[in-house]
């Protein structure tokens, strides 16, 4: 729920404004809320008050929770202060919040203190919080004592509050403008457990749950250099830091991100051209990885397809104990192709779909939050019709391919170890298939999926437009060169040019990335005429039951992993296997050898091996294979155990 990185929120509007409406939208997917209602009751002989509040109240769901405050103006705080992480809470408004401080009832007090220790509740607070206040500043100066106190300590409420606030939004005529910039800090959308090691809370007080860096999503610059151009910030569930293994630790390791060659370089930055020798994963360490879980002490058949899971981490990390990936990025790519390629496509889709992870909901946010990923959003230039003109032109595709070379290059220097490429955008899926023709002469209704709608219908018509738009392209294209940059300039677009601008700036840093749909299979294909070495940096967890994925998969070499058959949205199939990925690989890395193989025999060993063998703790003075205590003998008929957990039972033998 949170947007563009805000924890706490104050939403200022006049009248009518719609104030409370954008804020009840804000948290109307929280799974509970905690309204807080600050007016006070008012006449009861005064109707249209009342029609008010029960205009209020009917727009709550039946989930959220009501919590009164009128009677007593320092209530608000202590609920303020006693809110906890996992909790939403919505304040509305604190124009009621004053006239009931400002009520003789109340006086004596010092309002300015009860205003200063608002402001410290808010500041302070771990909860998620939204409070909206009435804007009566850009009136006249109230004629009468009590209109002027009451305007006087609702602006310093609002000023203070304000200060105390990650963000504040102006609601004018149902528009909103954003008038506090966000900084990157904690925000809320799903709470996650940990924190991501590529990021900490900025705030000093208590570490909040779900943190998200955000800014708006930034197109591609026509003008990119070599480094003048700022790249948006990531979006980063928070919590404690994973301390990192030292690079002595393991061989290889500690080299994952660095810089591995000289690349061409003119005054305007990277030249990115084809026969670029990139470097490759460790030939060695792959095979010994998946050949050492073979004496690892594992019950059953063993990993099965997920070694190669362990095999790719091996040797893209150069080490044959490969550790699970902590620090990973997932790169959402948003851009529109026009023309028929967008056939049945809702207009507009894409950017809600953008505008929502960058709030932290919808299936990728909450995926990436659930696992402990960075989200960094990126809008790619649009893509012209390709049926009638080249989708973007050369200078537009030399762009985007330096743009998402160097958003991989940022990741590394921020230690991310594994990038998820995603993408969202009208059209996306016939451009991927048009690339897919062009580079390994693909017939565009066998790479086309059918078009869904909205409702779950299948939409031919749209397919047949979306298959027509593919094949004028292509006809149109005929005499044109198939180089990789001609194609991304004929029919690839934006988002599939930013996209192989990635796969080559990932290879270049030594950080793997996991494929998850048409944009990034398409940037694929298109990548290894650039750098044959960018595929073999490539995993894909599922294809997804998309008929072009499934080709470019064959054509790359990939084994998807899993048929999971979701369709959640390019990149949010291969965050919800990264859990089965990540459990692949801390299994093959702390497991142990097996006893036959010379492993610890767990019978008697309190302390823990690691997958060398090496014995950690359980050391109080008594032999290793001495045994913690004696197994006492069963007083009748029932199980006896001979092992550590080997019940045998009567008229059984033991071996």
């Amino acid at each position: 729920m949170s947007v563009d990185g805000w924890h706490t929120l104050l939403v200022l509007g006049g009248i009518r404004s719609g104030k409370s409406e954008f804020a009840e939208s804000l948290v109307a997917d929280a799974p509970t809320v905690r309204y807080v209602a600050t007016a006070p009751a008012g006449d009861p002989e005064d109707t249209e008050w009342a029609t008010r509040l029960a205009a209020h109240r009917a727009r709550r769901p039946g989930s959220w929770t009501t919590e009164e405050t009128a009677a007593n103006p320092g209530r608000l705080v202590e609920v303020i202060a006693a809110a906890g992480p996992n909790e939403t809470l919505l304040v509305d408004d604190l124009g009621g919040w004053v006239t009931v401080l400002l009520d003789p009832a109340h006086q004596p007090a010092d309002d300015t203190a009860t205003i200063a220790e608002l402001a410290a509740a808010v500041r302070s607070s771990t909860a998620r919080l939204v409070l909206v206040s009435p804007e009566v500043g850009l009136s006249l100066v109230p004629t009468t004592p009590l209109g002027r106190a009451f305007t006087d300590a609702l602006g310093a409420t609002n000023r203070a509050v304000a200060d105390a606030c990650d963000a504040v939004a102006l609601v004018v005529a149902g528009q909103t403008a954003w008038l506090k910039p966000t900084t990157p800090a904690p925000a809320h959308a799903v709470p996650p457990a940990a924190t991501s090691p590529e990021a900490a809370p900025s705030r000093a007080a208590t570490p909040r749950t779900a943190a998200h860096q955000a800014a708006p999503a930034q197109a591609v610059p026509a003008d990119l250099g070599a480094g003048d151009v700022t790249l948006p910030e990531v979006l980063t569930p928070a919590a404690a830091p994973v301390p990192a293994r030292a690079a002595s630790d393991e061989p290889g390791t500690g080299d994952w991100a660095a810089p591995t060659m000289a690349l061409p370089m003119i005054a305007t930055g990277l030249v990115i051209q084809p026969g670029m020798e990139l470097p490759m994963p460790d030939d060695y360490t792959g095979p010994q990885a998946v050949d050492r879980l073979a004496t690892l002490d594992i019950p059953g058949a063993g990993l099965g397809v997920l070694e190669q899971v362990v095999g790719f981490a091996a040797a893209t990390q150069g080490t044959s104990t490969p550790r699970p990936w902590d620090a990973v990025r997932v790169l959402l790519i948003q851009g529109d192709h026009e023309g028929g390629a967008s056939a049945g496509a809702t207009p507009g889709e894409s950017s809600r779909r953008a505008r929502q992870a960058r709030a932290g909901r919808g299936a990728l946010a909450r995926l990436a939050a659930e696992n402990r990923a960075g989200l960094q959003i990126v809008e790619a230039p649009a893509s012209a019709p390709m049926e009638e003109r080249p989708a973007l032109s050369a200078d537009e595709v030399e762009a985007a391919l330096r743009y998402g070379w160097r958003l991989a290059e940022q990741a590394a220097d921020a230690g991310v170890q594994l990038l998820v490429l995603a993408a969202c955008g009208a059209g996306a899926e016939a451009a991927a298939a048009a690339v897919l023709a062009a580079t390994a002469g693909a017939e565009p209704p066998t790479v086309l999926g059918r078009v869904v709608t909205e409702q779950g219908e299948i939409d031919d018509a749209a397919w047949m437009v979306r298959c027509a738009a593919v094949r004028d392209a292509l006809h149109r294209t005929r005499r044109s060169a198939r180089e990789a940059k001609d194609v991304l300039a004929e029919l690839g677009g934006g988002d599939i040019a930013l996209a192989t601008g990635v796969l080559l700036g990932a290879t270049a840093r030594k950080v793997p990335v996991l494929l998850d749909g048409p944009v990034g299979t398409a940037a694929a294909m298109v990548s290894r005429d650039l750098a044959g070495q960018a595929r073999h940096w490539c995993l894909l967890p599922d294809h997804g039951g998309r008929p072009g994925v499934r080709l470019a998969a064959d054509v790359l070499g990939l084994t998807p992993l899993v048929d999971l058959r979701l369709d959640l949205g390019e990149g949010a199939t291969a965050l919800a296997a990264l859990p089965l990925l990540r459990s692949a690989l801390t299994l093959a890395a702390t497991l142990p050898v097996h006893p036959s193989l010379g492993g610890p025999d767990d019978e008697g060993d309190t302390g823990e091996r690691t997958g060398t063998g090496d014995r950690i703790g359980g050391d109080d003075g008594r032999a290793e294979d001495e045994p913690d205590f004696a197994e006492p003998e069963p007083a009748g008929p029932g199980p006896t155990t001979v092992g550590a957990d080997e019940p045998v039972f009567p008229g059984r033998r033991a071996d």
